[in-house]
């Protein structure tokens, strides 16, 4: 498995050709004014974990962080998915209510409803607040794309894919990206507080 750099970024390509974040920007401020408004989030519909159909605009009026991962990774989508658990820890009762976790597969054919479920069990993932989304290898290869998001089968049955981190507002703005996994999840946590107004409020 590739990790294709790390960090946070702040463009983004939105083209019916290529999807592609270019440039790099780290923000030393926190508050949701100082986060760039990139465009609006490229829209879906796919399959979670229980066989429920889920579109973006279902999850509007809650901030959002949406994941490229596939199940039978042995290595870095684990321990992405892990990071990410322990931000749902760290958000408390406001995940669910006010941020929405997004696992899309990049690996369709193997990775049913059934498959995600478990996945999102091992890691516990709270489905109130963490879908794990499938769909058919057409509408994954669209929905990767449109988030930049570049994958392809290996010899041996695995995945290389680039990881990429996308967090939206609650309007449905893709506001800033954060590359690879080694990203920090203080700076992520204050981020997503931030866009909720948790932030403000606390």
């Amino acid at each position: 498995m590739k990790t294709w750099g790390a960090g946070r970024i702040a463009a983004f390509v939105l083209s019916a050709a290529a999807a592609w974040p270019t440039g790099a920007l780290c923000h030393e401020t926190r508050g949701e004014q100082h986060l760039s408004k990139i465009g609006p989030a490229p829209e879906f519909t796919l399959t979670n974990q229980v066989g429920k159909r889920i579109a973006l605009k279902d999850l509007r009026g809650k901030v959002l962080a949406i994941t490229f991962i596939f199940a039978s990774c042995a290595d870095t989508c684990p321990l992405l998915t892990a990071k990410m658990a322990g931000l749902q820890d760290r958000l408390g009762a406001d995940f669910g209510p006010r941020v929405y976790f997004v696992s899309i597969t990049v690996d369709p054919e193997r990775d049913t409803p059934e498959v995600l479920k478990r996945y999102a069990g091992a890691h516990r993932a709270n489905p109130a607040g963490w879908a794990f989304l499938t769909g058919t290898p057409a509408e994954i290869s669209e929905v990767a794309r449109r988030y930049g998001v570049f994958y392809k089968k290996t010899p041996r049955g695995d995945v290389d894919h680039t990881f990429l981190t996308s967090l939206v507002d609650r309007s449905g703005t893709l506001r800033v990206q954060y590359m690879g996994i080694r990203f920090n999840p203080d700076e992520m946590l204050r981020d997503l507080q931030s866009l909720s107004g948790v932030a403000k409020a606390r």
